[in-house]
């Protein structure tokens, strides 16, 4: 069904809660295992519903956040969310408890009873009031951000309309758009210190409530971290230090050089770090349409298993990529069940982003649709890193294609590509190993938490000059990072992700088709293995084995050598 005719009407919190408690007492007492999995199937089909219209409520907000009707269907969602969770939790507790429980392990695989089993820990009945209000902190801070008006070069811009001045071949462009930026960012600061004073409390809270001695043992249980641990991830972190972050350093210290805005002390200016080249970034060169035209030609060669995924979505009207007044910023991708459809949702903004956003979304909508027919549904649905390891993996899939962007600036962009993940992935490790401080000690004030990311930044990117700036001089850049707000210890999930995939992206150096095919398989397995099963299945190197950051980096010094631009 095209997006535009798909039904929205709002629920009955009350009447889905005793539907499904209905059917609950009947999976509690089946006779037989395939009663139990019929019940279970009826069961999957209403929440299945449940989450179609909420995703249709949260994509038509996100449409246009200033939509009176929607904007009252998101805060009806904000407030019966979690009064659902409540059966959800009996439902799942019934699950484990089940006498079927080994022959559905066997019938569906063992991970989504251990994705269960933790889901179990992130929730009680008494917690409802608080994630209530956990739902309408984090829905102000997008609001806040999504209705900014900023005036600049005689136009008012929105976030998303201001970025690509960030990028403007003249350095007082640059400068100025910054500036502006930072400006509007620290007219809201005390706004946006109170909502971030409120949220550590309120969480710190809900942790309490459920029994643990702080919020970071609940975030990965609500990350679903079923194979790797904080330890883990702290070593990963070391060894980002240990081998990513000189090379981004030197990848830094070469565009400084190139743009002639080379120092002494070799640190580059925050107006200039996302500008690449003397004679500007890569840029696509069609029309918003003719991107699209792109994509689908590029998908149409790349398999056929992605052409007719290609065709699925633009058949049905699965994209939305222009930036308009009252759209949130940013991009996405969410799934729509009942359509066995997934949306994308982007800001198309003139830059090299507007392709990245195509690649990368589509690369989490073709591993939906791959999977559009797994059932339980839950099988359906993986961790966060495997979900941006299926993304960013395919932004690199798909850099045969670039000239259909780009043309003669296709190279260019296929450099600043790979340079902009390498040096990404350090100011995503300093994003989680932030949010861990954070948590850890919720008593600090905001200047305190600002001084905390002060020495974070001189850590892990060292190279970097934001003194110039308002609002990014004073360490609060994390402000503007909304998974912080939104989506605490998300972020690590994308640097595990870029490990990934550009390991995928060194094994498709060597041989296209055993890097697909490995991909492929990757892609191919869902929900129903771990991450580090995943990796394993596919036959490639973890993240967590620090042999993996240092074939990398070895990889991208001899790519860079021979690619300079």
């Amino acid at each position: 069904m095209k997006f535009s005719q798909m039904p929205y009407a709002r629920p009955s919190a009350d009447e889905v809660i005793t539907k499904l408690t209905s059917l609950l007492e009947r999976f509690k007492f089946a006779g037989t295992l395939k009663s139990a999995i019929d019940v279970y199937a009826d069961i999957d089909a209403v929440m299945s519903n449940v989450s179609t219209l909420q995703s249709l409520c949260y994509i038509r907000h996100t449409l246009n956040t200033e939509d009176k009707f929607y904007s009252a269907e998101q805060d009806f969602w904000d407030e019966n969310a979690p009064k659902l969770q409540g059966i959800i939790q009996e439902i799942n507790l019934a699950l484990l408890e089940t006498p079927y429980r080994a022959e559905l392990e066997r019938e569906w695989g063992r991970v989504m009873f251990l994705n269960t089993e933790i889901s179990l820990k992130t929730f009680s009945p008494e917690i409802i009031p608080l994630l209530e209000q956990e739902n309408k902190l984090t829905t102000e801070y997008d609001k806040l951000l999504s209705g900014a008006k900023i005036e600049f070069g005689g136009k008012t811009l929105t976030l998303s309309q201001l970025s690509p001045y960030h990028q403007s071949e003249n350095r007082e462009v640059r400068r100025a758009s910054y500036a502006a930026r930072g400006e509007w960012f620290n007219g809201n600061k005390a706004r946006l210190d109170t909502l971030f004073d409120e949220l550590t409390v309120l969480r710190t809270k809900i942790a309490k409530t459920l029994g643990y001695g702080s919020f970071t043992e609940l975030g990965y249980y609500r990350m679903t971290r079923n194979c790797y641990t904080a330890e883990d991830v702290g070593k990963f972190r070391e060894a980002v230090k240990k081998y990513i972050v000189p090379l981004a350093a030197r990848i830094k210290a070469a565009q400084a050089a190139r743009i002639s805005q080379e120092r002494p002390d070799g640190k580059i200016a925050l107006f200039d770090d996302p500008f690449e080249f003397p004679d500007g970034n890569a840029k696509p060169t069609g029309t918003p349409d003719e991107i699209l035209a792109a994509g689908k030609k590029m998908y149409h060669e790349l398999s056929p298993e992605t052409a007719e995924f290609i065709d699925f979505m633009y058949d049905n009207e699965l994209f939305d990529v222009l930036s308009l007044p009252g759209k949130s910023p940013g991009g996405y991708c969410i799934d729509i069940p009942d359509y066995k459809s997934e949306f994308i949702f982007a800001n198309f903004n003139g830059t090299s982003g507007d392709v990245d956003v195509l690649t990368h979304e589509a690369g989490h909508a073709f591993a939906g649709y791959i999977s559009r027919d797994v059932f339980p549904s839950d099988l359906r649905q993986y961790t966060n890193e495997t979900a941006e390891t299926h993304s960013m993996s395919m932004e690199f899939f798909t850099h045969p294609w670039m000239e259909l962007y780009f043309g003669g600036a296709a190279k260019k962009y296929r450099y600043s590509h790979l340079t902009d993940m390498v040096t990404f992935i350090p100011y995503g490790v300093m994003v989680d190993e932030f949010q861990h401080i954070i948590y850890e000690r919720p008593e600090l004030t905001p200047e305190q938490r600002c001084e905390v990311w002060r020495k974070l930044e001189a850590e892990y990117r060292p190279w970097l000059d934001a003194s110039e700036t308002p609002f990014y001089c004073d360490g609060r850049r994390w402000q503007a990072q909304a998974h912080i707000y939104e989506s605490p210890f998300y972020y690590i999930d994308y640097c595990l992700a870029e490990t990934m995939a550009l390991s995928f992206w060194a094994e498709d150096e060597r041989n296209h088709t055993d890097a697909w095919a490995k991909y492929r398989r990757f892609v191919g397995f869902a929900g129903t293995k771990t991450f580090t099963e995943l990796i394993a299945d596919s036959g490639m190197g973890s993240p967590f084995d620090e042999s993996t950051l240092k074939t990398i980096a070895e990889t991208a010094v001899a790519w860079l050598a021979g690619n300079e631009v």
